[in-house]
């Protein structure tokens, strides 16, 4: 009966986080239905659960939703994470604090790590960061590939004068789109600025190594303003700033089926 329950938590995981990462990616939103339908249906899962079968664990399963709920919470007011995920990763905390091994046989060799024995949320965190930081490689990659066929520089005029970890990071988290694009997919965000100096009015452009909603349409405004002048070129740095959600229900997926992808690869390394 006990497994009837991780199965069930892990249904409804699931199933609300595939949804959430749909929303997210269609609109950039997510219900706050979600989260008050999921948190409370995981929460009475996870004590009835516990109460029934393993009373001991439910100090520990304070901890685990304690931590994941600190790390969620200033990952939130740091910008590191947006609302909806870190809800998310609590809401997980709620439905899985610990590993599921009892449902899902571990595929890795081996076997569960200890994060995700006693913190199973973070280890769904771990393994959501290391799949979202992996798109750096194809999105460097892509531009390397963007390079070689247009033979057109990465960055041109005064960007070329910026300091080699913003170019850096600009490679593996944007490329180069059409102005057009940028005007018409609300969800792209510019990764680049201008700003007129000196009376002559040079031109100055600028890397935006962390762009943002606020003052997204000023930007794209005065940067087809320049295109339109033919100061600049009608492709500029962007960002798809693909919701970590997905990565979140990704990772979710892995540590069921593999574990902790982050403590395999170190294992592999350090043999």
């Amino acid at each position: 009966m006990q497994e009837l329950f991780t199965a069930a938590k892990i249904t409804l995981s699931l199933t609300f986080l595939v949804y959430a990462s749909w929303s997210d990616y269609k609109t950039r939103e997510v219900s706050n239905r979600v989260w008050v339908i999921y948190a409370p249906v995981a929460l009475l899962l996870s004590l009835a659960e516990l109460l029934l079968y393993d009373p001991a664990k439910l100090p520990f399963f304070g901890l685990s939703f304690g931590v994941t709920a600190v790390i969620a919470i200033l990952l939130f007011y740091t910008g590191g994470f947006g609302g909806a995920d870190s809800k998310a990763l609590m809401c997980i905390a709620l439905a899985l604090p610990f590993s599921a091994g009892t449902v899902f046989a571990n595929l890795s060799p081996l076997g569960e790590s200890p994060l995700a024995q006693n913190l199973f949320p973070l280890t769904i965190f771990s393994n959501g960061v290391l799949f979202a930081a992996a798109t750096g490689i194809y999105m460097l990659l892509y531009n390397v590939v963007w390079h070689a066929r247009t033979g057109k520089k990465f960055f041109e005029g005064t960007l070329a004068k910026e300091s080699v970890g913003k170019k850096l990071l600009i490679l593996i988290t944007g490329h180069r789109v059409p102005l057009q694009k940028l005007k018409e997919t609300w969800h792209v965000y510019p990764m680049e600025d201008i700003q007129e100096e000196n009376d002559e009015v040079q031109l100055k452009r600028s890397l935006l190594a962390v762009p943002k909603d606020e003052g997204r349409e000023e930007i794209v405004n005065r940067l087809s303003k320049a295109a339109d002048s033919g100061r600049i070129d009608n492709h500029v740095w962007a960002t798809p700033g693909l919701p970590m959600l997905i990565f979140i229900t990704i990772g979710l997926v892995a540590a069921l089926l593999v574990g902790d992808v982050v403590w395999i690869l170190i294992s592999a390394v350090l043999r």
